[in-house]
C-alpha cells in the first residue's frame, strides 16, 4: 500500500552512502561479509504444529547471548522476513541468534500462522508448542541466555507473537507486535476477518483474562511493543488499541500513556510503571500494511525494502532491539 513520502534528500543520502560503502569494500580487496547463513533445523521436537524451523547464528557467537524469534507474515517465508525485517543484519551487528519459524502451505494456503485456530494457540498444542520447541532447541544448541529470549512478528506473525506472549510468558522477556492482533480476538477463521477489519472492541478485562487464562503464569509478564500503520486497511489500527488494553490490563496499569513523544517524526506512547516501560506504541502515520524499515547501517537503521517491508525511515527491529537491551 502507498506510503507518505517523507524525505527525498534522505533517500539520496542513503544511495550515496551505499555507493561509498561499495567502493570502500572494493578498494579494501576483501569481503567483510559473515560466512554464516540461514539454515534449516530438523528434528527439533514433536512439532505438533507441523512448522519448519530455520535459524541464523552469527559466526563465533559466544554463549549467554539473546535469542530473537522472528515470525513472518502471510505469503512470506522465514528467510525473506528474517533478512528483510533487519533481524539478521542486527544479529551480526549486536551478537544474538535468530529463530525463524516458517509456516507451510499445507497448514494454511496463504502461509499465515494460524493465530485464530484454538488448537494452535493453546500452551502445549499446535503451532504455539512447535515454536516453543524451536526456542528450547536453540537454547540447547547455542547456550543462549534463557532470560533474554524475545519474539516479534508481522501481521499473522504479529498475531502469533501475541499468542506466544500469552501462552509462554515464562519463555519470553519481551515481544514486538507489528500490524498484529490481540490474543484470542478470534478463535475461528471467519472470526479472524472481523478482528482484522474493522476490528473488535472487547473490554480490557476480557482481553486481560484471555492472557491470564492461557497459562498458569503469575508474573512477571513480558513487555510489549506495538507497531501500527494508521493507513493499514488489512489490519485496522483499532487492533493496536486492543493490544494496549490487553497488555496494560495484564500488567495492572492504566491504558493511558505515562508519556508521549515522537521518534523519527512518528507518534510514540509509553505505558510505564516504576520508571520501567511495560507497553509502548509506535503509530506510523501514512503507512499501510507492513514492517517499518529504514535501510542502512547507521544507528537506528536496518532492513531491506520489499513486499510488506516498507521503507518509512524508521526500523522497528532496531528500536525494539534498543528497548530490550539487545544493542549493548
Amino acid at each position: 500500500m502507498p506510503i507518505t513520502a517523507r524525505c527525498g534528500v534522505k533517500s539520496l543520502v542513503k544511495a550515496v552512502t551505499a555507493i561509498i560503502a561499495l567502493l570502500a569494500g572494493l578498494l579494501a580487496g576483501a569481503s567483510t561479509a559473515s560466512a554464516a547463513s540461514i539454515v534449516e533445523v530438523t528434528g527439533f521436537g514433536s512439532n505438533p504444529g507441523a512448522l519448519k524451523m530455520f535459524r541464523y547464528v552469527p559466526d563465533g557467537l559466544p554463549a549467554n547471548r539473546p535469542v530473537v524469534v522472528a515470525l513472518h507474515g502471510c505469503t512470506q517465508n522465514a528467510a525473506g522476513y528474517g533478512t528483510g525485517s533487519g533481524w539478521v543484519q542486527l544479529a551480526d551487528r549486536f551478537g544474538f541468534s535468530v529463530v525463524l519459524p516458517e509456516q507451510q502451505s499445507a497448514n494454511n494456503s496463504s502461509k499465515c500462522f494460524n493465530w485464530f485456530e484454538s488448537g494452535d494457540i493453546a500452551r502445549g498444542q499446535g503451532e504455539a508448542e512447535s515454536i516453543a520447541q524451536m526456542v528450547r532447541r536453540q537454547l540447547t544448541d547455542t547456550g543462549a541466555d534463557p532470560a533474554r529470549v524475545v519474539v516479534s512478528g508481522l501481521s499473522s506473525g504479529g498475531a502469533m507473537t501475541a499468542v506466544m506472549l500469552a501462552t509462554y510468558p515464562d519463555m519470553f522477556a519481551n515481544g514486538g507486535v507489528v500490524a498484529g492482533i490481540a490474543y484470542k480476538c478470534a478463535t475461528s477463521m471467519i472470526d479472524a476477518f472481523s478482528c482484522m477489519n474493522p476490528g473488535k472492541n472487547l473490554s480490557p478485562a476480557q482481553l486481560g483474562d484471555a492472557v491470564r487464562g492461557a497459562s498458569g503464569h503469575t508474573g512477571p509478564w513480558p513487555t510489549v511493543s506495538v507497531w501500527q500503520g494508521d493507513a493499514d486497511f488489512t489490519v485496522r489500527p483499532a487492533n493496536a488499541t486492543e493490544l494496549v488494553e490487553q497488555w496494560t490490563n495484564v500488567h495492572g496499569i492504566p491504558a493511558t500513556p505515562t508519556s508521549t513523544d515522537t521518534v523519527a517524526g512518528y507518534p510514540h506512547a509509553v505505558y510505564a510503571s516504576g520508571g520501567r516501560t511495560l507497553v509502548e506504541t509506535y503509530t506510523i502515520t501514512g503507512m499501510g500494511h507492513g514492517q517499518p524499515l529504514d535501510p542502512g547501517t547507521a544507528d537506528g537503521q536496518c532492513g531491506q525494502a520489499g513486499a510488506y517491508l516498507l521503507d518509512v525511515n524508521i526500523c522497528a527491529a532496531w528500536h525494539m532491539s534498543a528497548a530490550w537491551g539487545l544493542t549493548g
